[in-house]
């Protein structure tokens, strides 16, 4: 199963974040409190309800979430491997209601602009990948902007969680060299 759209974000991060687990965030004020410092979202990460994709750039995105299940794992594919940046460590994600897909600023209650993930309840492995579409011959226009069938800037591929094990809560998505 695959979801794709352009998300974006005036704060340099964006996140897949489970909607119950922020239903108390209903202003700036109970925005502040809950995601503002990294420690707030390391402690997110930690349980399991916000996955962070610290880019620490602004801008609009394409994202590709793919779900995958324990007889058919989601991998990326031969082209994204080709292009393929960087890919993070896994997060744990906990799945109760579905997760969206939102620049951090936009988490809460009433999500701003965000890509609905209908993931089933239940404990996934995220791992996050950058894309280098641009480096693909052929698939972008005169002005640098992706034609149709160009990846994805980001590839997310969520697979349910197949034991206990060790995962990413850093707010950095990336372990720099």
């Amino acid at each position: 199963m695959e979801f794709s759209g352009t998300v974006a974000t005036g704060a340099g991060m964006f996140g897949l974040w489970s909607p119950p687990a922020f239903r108390g965030v209903i202003d700036y004020g109970s925005w502040e409190a809950e995601l503002l410092e990294d420690q707030d979202l390391s402690r997110h990460a930690r349980a399991g309800v916000l996955v962070p994709i610290n880019l620490h750039s602004d801008g609009a995105f394409q994202f590709l979430v793919r779900i995958g299940t324990p007889a058919r794992p989601a991998t990326l594919t031969a082209r994204e491997r080709e292009y393929l940046v960087v890919s993070s460590e896994p997060y744990l994600f906990v799945a109760t209601d579905g997760a969206i897909l939102s620049g951090i600023e936009h988490v809460g209650a009433r999500p701003g602009p965000h890509l609905p993930v209908p993931l089933p309840a239940g404990r996934w492995q995220v791992e996050i990948s950058i894309v280098d579409w641009t480096a693909e011959p052929g698939l972008q226009d005169g002005r640098g902007d992706p034609l149709p069938g160009s990846l994805p800037d980001f590839t997310l591929l969520l697979n349910p969680e197949a034991g206990p094990g060790s995962y990413r809560t850093a707010v950095d998505t990336f372990t720099r060299p």
